[in-house]
């Protein structure tokens, strides 16, 4: 951690980190609405409550800092998880073909 705080380089570190979280959840939520449907969004709910809970607990500031940013973009999941489920239905992404949907 020395390093970075010399170099001043830990807000830096952290937007890029957070663009790589953010940006890594997006093909998940694809992916997981196209195997599992909205059924899975418990995953993401335990993942946040597991990712805040690791935030509070760890002393160092980067990785307290990113613990959160995973933690919060697990709950945002949830919500994109439903909201792909509509993007479904309107066509705009493909249904899998082996499961059943509600609509």
């Amino acid at each position: 951690m020395g390093a970075f705080d010399n170099l001043h380089l830990t807000g830096l570190v952290i937007g890029i980190c957070t663009f790589l979280i953010i940006g890594l959840f997006h093909p998940v939520v694809v992916k997981c609405e196209y195997y599992f449907g909205t059924r899975c969004w418990w995953v993401f709910l335990l993942l946040g409550l597991g990712g805040t809970a690791a935030s509070l607990w760890v002393a160092n500031v980067l990785l307290s800092t990113l613990l959160g940013v995973f933690a919060f973009s697990s709950f945002w999941t949830i919500k994109e998880i439903f909201e792909q489920e509509e993007r479904v239905k309107k066509g705009w992404f493909p249904k899998n073909p082996k499961r059943t949907y509600k609509f």
